[in-house]
């Protein structure tokens, strides 16, 4: 069992450049992932808060980079969802550059959780994103989510799937998760646990 405890889990402030970022300076596990692949469920479910991450209807409703504060130790952080959001092309490039800025020079942060809907599968946008985390050499942990709405055999084949799509060795682990269910949540907390033991 992981002694990582979640007990006191609180949202601390909404930016869009590294220089706003909250003090005190603490770990960061990031989730980014596709508008709409359950980001704020998955949040939700790790802290044991239903309403904690606001979950949208409306795809790219996330248009801040959200740090919550889990028991003074690390930060949750929220980037905005990609594929679906209506910005503008202005306020596309401006959103990029500052999560770039962002991903690109944060010491503090451990791993990017990169989330990808298990039913949905692999888009070109994921396969950007962990091209461009794989030449920046920034840690990340693929987490396939809603793994209650595709059964046990469907899912051994979309996780194949899923690291041939990516580009992924054939031993890389692809986590399973499901808010609705709470599968993969304990997977989930032990690979926290691990970094957060490690620093």
């Amino acid at each position: 069992m992981p002694s990582l405890k979640i007990k006191n889990a609180k949202f601390i402030k909404s930016i869009l450049d590294r220089i706003s970022k909250p003090k005190p300076a603490l770990p960061e596990i990031v989730f980014s992932g596709r508008s709409n692949v359950g980001k704020s469920s998955l949040i939700n479910c790790l802290v044991n808060q239903r309403n904690f991450a606001r979950v949208s209807k409306k795809p790219g409703k996330t248009q801040t980079i959200n740090f919550f504060n889990i028991d003074n130790k690390f930060y949750l952080v929220d980037l905005p969802g990609y594929g679906f959001a209506r910005r503008s092309k202005m306020q596309q490039d401006s959103w990029d550059k500052g999560i770039e800025d962002y991903l690109l020079n944060s010491p503090e942060l451990l791993i990017i959780l990169v989330l990808i809907d298990s039913k949905v599968g692999v888009k070109k946008t994921d396969q950007q994103l962990i091209e461009w985390l794989d030449f920046n050499h920034i840690a990340f942990q693929v987490v396939a989510t809603k793994a209650d709405q595709i059964s046990r055999s469907q899912q051994t084949k979309q996780e194949q799937r899923i690291r041939n799509d990516l580009g992924l060795a054939a031993t890389y682990p692809i986590l399973f998760f499901s808010s609705k269910d709470r599968t993969g949540r304990q997977e989930l907390i032990r690979l926290l646990d691990n970094l957060l033991s490690q620093i």
